[in-house]
């Protein structure tokens, strides 16, 4: 089963939603790295929820899309920066 079987079809345009946004909040001084994951749940169920309505399904969505952004994310960071260490 692929990721894409899990999230519905109209919630793929949130993962680089979640993704840019992850990118503006990491250039934000005042945000701690730590704290980019959850700010970044909390908008991914926020906006699902307005797609699919504040109900398991909109939830659900958020945790998928941020996970597959945020997973997505460490993998590229992972994959540049393996020959450094």
């Amino acid at each position: 089963m692929e990721f894409t079987e899990l999230i519905q079809d109209n919630g793929l345009i949130l993962i680089p939603v979640i993704w840019i946004i992850g990118q503006f909040l990491k250039e934000t001084p005042l945000i701690k790295n730590w704290l980019i994951p959850y700010i970044l749940l909390v908008i991914g169920v926020l906006l699902s929820c307005l797609t699919w309505g504040w109900n398991s399904t909109g939830i659900t969505q958020g945790i998928l899309i941020t996970g597959v952004a945020v997973l997505g994310h460490q993998l590229v960071k992972q994959a540049c920066n393996r020959d450094r260490g």
